[in-house]
């Protein structure tokens, strides 16, 4: 497994679920809400509003974070697999 290219891959896949995410919860707010407390056994997300205007920026600060945080979790991820899979990946 090669460390960067599954950080890349990781990385993208959160940024593009998050971006579709946004916008599913820009369209349909309500229904949005409605699935997300019953995602989360009821945790009442509408308390988490705070009826301020949705800014670029809190969109894309965001993204930028999990693209980091989750291209660093990915390529960990794969070089501590190779560490501890040794030899037995040739197995596999």
């Amino acid at each position: 497994m090669k460390p960067l290219k599954t950080g890349v891959i990781l990385s993208s896949t959160v940024v593009v679920f998050y971006a579709l995410c946004t916008v599913v919860w820009i369209a349909f707010p309500e229904s949005f809400m409605s699935f997300m407390n019953a995602l989360f056994h009821g945790l009442d997300f509408r308390r988490l509003e705070t009826g301020q205007a949705l800014s670029w920026w809190s969109v894309v600060y965001p993204a930028v974070v999990f693209a980091v945080w989750f291209f660093a979790a990915g390529a960990f991820f794969a070089w501590l697999y190779n560490l501890l899979a040794g030899d037995d990946r040739s197995h596999a």
